[in-house]
C-alpha cells in the first residue's frame, strides 16, 4: 500500500503515458552502494550508467517516477547550453566554450541513444527553430548560425529569414528571422522518464517512490533516513534540482525555484496543425519570458508561456497560459483548452548547469536553467563516470563558476523577483 496519495499532474502528459507503475515505498533498513535521490533524468541515467557498470543502486524519489521537471517539461530537446556560443566565448574562453559545446553535442546523443537501446516509446522528433518578434534581432540569428557552422563545423543548423519563419508558422508575433536546428529534437518528457525507469530496474535497480529523504549525512558510509526507513550507502548522488528544498542548503543557494506554465489545446485538424507548425518541429522564441511550442503525436498544440517567482502557482492556469498563446496565435481564439499545469525548473544566476562533488562520496547535479532534457540526461552520464573514477568531463563543468544567489535562500526571492520585473517590462518594450 502506498504511504500516500500521491498523483501526477493532471497534464496531457499524465492522460497520454504508456504505463505507470506503483512502485513500494521504503519501509525498512537497507545497505546499498549507491543511493541516488530523485527519480527524474539526472537520478535515472545515473543509476542506469552505474548498474552497467556492476554497482548495486537505489533510488529514492520523494513522489512518483518524473513527478517533477522531468514529467513537466516543453519536451524540448536544443543544442548548447542556456548562453549562445559567443557567450560562452566571451565569459570562459574559446578553449572551454569548446568543451562545454562538444558535452552539449555529447548530451543529445545520450538522448537519443537511451532511447534506442531501451525502445523507449516517446515520440521522439527533430528539429528546434529558434524565432523572434523583433526584426532587430536578425543579425543575432545570422551570426550566430555561421558561428556554429564556421567555427564548429555544425551544419544541422540553418538560418532563416522573415518570410519562411512567417509561412512556416503563420504568426504575427514573429517578426523577424530565425534558425532551424535539425539536430535539436522534441520528444514526450514523462514517457521518456518512464522508459528509463523500467530500463534502470532491468538492470538491477531498486526504485522506491513516495519516500522522501528528511536527512543525509557526509560520512562514509552516509546514512539516508526517510520517514519508514533508511539507506546505508558508500555514495549518495542529490539529484533533486528544484525540488531540493532544505536538504542541502551548500546547493540550494546556487539555484532559484522558477516556476513555468504549459497547456495543451484540444486536438486540431492535421491542416491546422501543419498550418502553425509546418515542418512538426518545436519553437521557442527570443524573449527572456520564454514562448515556446510544438505539437503532440494527436496534434494538440503544446504551448508554455508565463512563469511566476512565488510557491504557488496562479489560481486559473488555463487562463492564464491561454493569453501567451493568444498573442502567437489569436486564430486559435475559439479553440478549447483540454489541460494546463505547470512545474518548478532550478535557474542558476549564470544559467549555466552546475554539476560537480560536495564530499568525496556526494555528488549534484542541477540548474538546467530550461535546458534539462539534454543536459539533465548528460548530468547522470558524467556522475557515473566521476564515481567510477573517471571525472574529466565532470571536471570541465567545474571550471564554470555558479555564484550564490545574493541573501541565500531567504533574501534570493525578492531580488531575483525585482530582477524578472525588470526584464518583463523590457519584454513588452
Amino acid at each position: 500500500m502506498p504511504l500516500t496519495e500521491t498523483h501526477y499532474p493532471d497534464s496531457y502528459y499524465y492522460h497520454s503515458a504508456n504505463q505507470i507503475k506503483d512502485r513500494p515505498y521504503l519501509q525498512e533498513d537497507i545497505k546499498t552502494e549507491v543511493c541516488i535521490i530523485g527519480a527524474g533524468y539526472t537520478g535515472l541515467l545515473s543509476a542506469i550508467n552505474l548498474a552497467e557498470k556492476g554497482y548495486k543502486v537505489v533510488v529514492l524519489e520523494s513522489n512518483r517516477v518524473g513527478w517533477g521537471a522531468s514529467g513537466r517539461n516543453g519536451g524540448q530537446v536544443g543544442s548548447g547550453h542556456n548562453k549562445k556560443i559567443h557567450e560562452l566565448e566571451k565569459d570562459y574562453g574559446e578553449s572551454l566554450a569548446r568543451d562545454l559545446w562538444n558535452l552539449s553535442e555529447e548530451a543529445k546523443s545520450v538522448v537519443q541513444e537511451r532511447i534506442k537501446l531501451h525502445k523507449i516509446n516517446c515520440d521522439l522528433k527533430q528539429g528546434n527553430a529558434s524565432v523572434s518578434n523583433d526584426p532587430n534581432d536578425d543579425r543575432m540569428h545570422r551570426d550566430y548560425v555561421e558561428k556554429l557552422n564556421s567555427d564548429y563545423d555544425y551544419k544541422l543548423i540553418r538560418y532563416m529569414d522573415s518570410s519562411e519563419v512567417s509561412e512556416m508558422f503563420h504568426s504575427p508575433f514573429f517578426n523577424g528571422g530565425g534558425s532551424l536546428d535539425m539536430g535539436g529534437m522534441h520528444l514526450h518528457p514523462l514517457n521518456y522518464a518512464l522508459g528509463l525507469a523500467d530500463a534502470a530496474e532491468k538492470l538491477g535497480v531498486t526504485i522506491y517512490e513516495q519516500s522522501k529523504v528528511i536527512s543525509y549525512t557526509k560520512s562514509e558510509p552516509s546514512l539516508i533516513k526517510t520517514n519508514k526507513g533508511n539507506v546505508t550507502a558508500k555514495i549518495v548522488v542529490l539529484a533533486c534540482n528544484a525540488y531540493l528544498e532544505k536538504l542541502e542548503r551548500k546547493l540550494a543557494v546556487k539555484i532559484m525555484p522558477v516556476n513555468n506554465f504549459i497547456l495543451a489545446t484540444e486536438p486540431l485538424s492535421k491542416e491546422d496543425a501543419r498550418y502553425i507548425n509546418r515542418d512538426d518541429v518545436c519553437v521557442h522564441d527570443n524573449k527572456f519570458h520564454v514562448h515556446y511550442f510544438r505539437m503532440s503525436q494527436d496534434n494538440r498544440l503544446l504551448f508554455g508561456g508565463g512563469e511566476n517567482y512565488t510557491r504557488t502557482y496562479p489560481k486559473d492556469l488555463k487562463s492564464y497560459v491561454r493569453k501567451p498563446m493568444l498573442d502567437v496565435f489569436p486564430h486559435l481564439s475559439k479553440t478549447a483548452i483540454d489541460y494546463a499545469w505547470g512545474g518548478t525548473i532550478g535557474v542558476t544566476v549564470n544559467r549555466m548547469t552546475h554539476i560537480g562533488r560536495l564530499e568525496k562520496n556526494i555528488y549534484f547535479s542541477q540548474g538546467y536553467s530550461g535546458h534539462g532534457v539534454a543536459l539533465a540526461s548528460l548530468a547522470g552520464t558524467i556522475i557515473a563516470e566521476a564515481i567510477d573514477g573517471e571525472a574529466t568531463k565532470m571536471d570541465i563543468f567545474g571550471k564554470v563558476k555558479i555564484p550564490t544567489y545574493p541573501g541565500g535562500t531567504l533574501l534570493r526571492w525578492p531580488g531575483f523577483y525585482l530582477g524578472m520585473l525588470y526584464y518583463s517590462l523590457r519584454d513588452r518594450l
